[in-house]
């Protein structure tokens, strides 16, 4: 609680943090706002009645948004849409030299990146929408039920879409300015948001379905959960580094030994998204095909592979997400982590590892420590996505309990994540505050 009051009783503390919450509160509101030419009535007894969420392919995208996708509301599509830009600008580094040139250009070039984020963006947001707003037409998105008025034609659909488009892009901004005035991550605290206000309905929803004994197992699982990500994303392997003592003028700079931190789960819950992504763009896409049809063809496609990947606690959908978490967590490692550059920036400094020559040695060294460490953290980022899907293959979390999404592995992998990051971006903060009073 002394930490707490510490925080409160400094004012541009306070009022970071009061910004930050009226933002969340704004986002939260928009959330609730149903779009035009939604039959709000008609949605909420689709909602009520026969759908389950927890079943459903979007159940992930669903729960970045707080179910905001579910319920058509003006921020249906929430952050993700950025999230995905976000991701195909950094894997584009890789591919076309001039990011990789604005990339190495420092603050100029990461502004014009961020450009490039939100011009894909708008691009993601608009097709998305238009693919939201198919479904909703022919009856797909909620399993046939019409959540849409009657008497729509054209020019009400490509409203609706353009309205989700623009919601889009102003919780873009909304994270934008988190990130720039407030506290921690904008996007990541936006997420955190929508989870969290899941949680409430979910518990009463599997204590009513459930009963009290399965949601104190649920709890006890979830608490469990929570100390192994803390214990996991806490964890790092510390190189030791040796700098070299060098005389500049009359003062000797280096001489002193420090350490380099390499986390274990080096990737964060970038796999776990980009891995849901693409096992539900093949869905979207071919619902929008055969979103004009009365009901879709019976095909080698439809049986064999929309059906697996509609079904999350079918065995192959448990395999297929599991491999995919891996291979992303590798690739987008690979992409952002470069031993050869670390190498060079260390032996640039005057910085070694003792036992380990500068240059090519040490870079192999760092490479291989590495891939151990990543082969533990795509593991264990692997094991608690697909903990929920395996509750659903032993009938937790099924028809009329809706509680394993917001319970589940990859909403406690993000809680736990932006709330220890949030943490310490206000300690250095503080800390930072402290040091300023100090000098005055």
């Amino acid at each position: 609680m002394s930490s707490i009051f510490q925080v409160f009783r400094d004012v541009d503390m306070r009022r970071k943090i009061i910004f930050t919450f009226a933002l969340i509160f704004l986002y939260r509101i928009g959330a609730q706002i149903p779009s035009p030419t939604v039959d709000y009535i008609r949605l909420n007894n689709a909602l009520e009645e026969s759908f389950s969420d927890s079943e459903s392919i979007y159940s992930v995208i669903s729960l970045f948004t707080g179910n905001a996708l579910l319920q058509l509301s003006v921020f249906s599509l929430g952050i993700m849409p950025y999230i995905t830009a976000s991701i195909i600008v950094q894997l584009l580094t890789v591919v076309i030299p001039h990011f990789e040139q604005l990339k190495k250009e420092g603050q100029s070039g990461q502004a014009k990146m961020t450009q490039y984020t939100r011009y894909l963006t708008v691009a993601l947001a608009l097709l998305q929408s238009a693919g939201i707003v198919a479904m909703a037409n022919s009856g797909q998105l909620m399993r046939g039920m019409e959540v849409l008025v009657p008497d729509r034609n054209v020019w009400d659909l490509s409203v609706m879409a353009i309205v989700m488009t623009a919601g889009a892009v102003l919780v873009m901004w909304m994270g934008e300015l988190i990130t720039e005035r407030g506290v921690g991550n904008g996007m990541s605290l936006l997420i955190f948001s929508g989870i969290a206000s899941r949680l409430p309905f979910e518990g009463v929803s599997l204590l009513n379905n459930s009963g009290g004994l399965m949601l104190a197992v649920v709890i006890a699982a979830v608490i469990v959960l929570v100390v192994g990500v803390v214990f996991v994303e806490q964890g790092q392997r510390r190189i030791p580094v040796q700098y070299a003592k060098r005389m500049v003028g009359r003062r000797q700079y280096g001489g002193s030994s420090t350490y380099l931190p390499l986390k274990v789960n080096q990737a964060g819950v970038i796999p776990v998204i980009f891995a849901s992504s693409l096992i539900y763009m093949p869905v979207l896409i071919t619902q929008i095909v055969y979103s004009g049809s009365a009901q879709q063809p019976d095909n080698w496609w439809q049986r064999n592979v929309i059906s697996v990947l509609q079904t999350p606690s079918s065995w192959q959908y448990i395999v297929l997400y599991f491999a995919l978490i891996i291979f992303f967590s590798y690739f987008y490692v690979s992409v952002q982590y470069d031993p050869y550059e670390q190498a060079d920036n260390m032996k640039k400094y005057g910085g070694f590892i003792p036992g380990k020559r500068p240059g090519r040695p040490t870079a192999e060294y760092l490479a291989y420590v590495m891939n151990r460490l990543l082969f533990v953290g795509a593991i264990y980022l692997g094991v608690i996505a697909v903990l929920p899907n395996i509750a659903l293959e032993f009938g937790i979390g099924q028809q009329g309990s809706a509680g394993m999404g917001a319970f589940g592995g990859t909403a406690v992998l993000i809680l736990v994540s932006v709330a220890l990051t949030t943490v310490k971006q206000i300690e250095s903060q503080l800390l930072q505050s402290n040091y300023e009073g100090l000098l005055k």
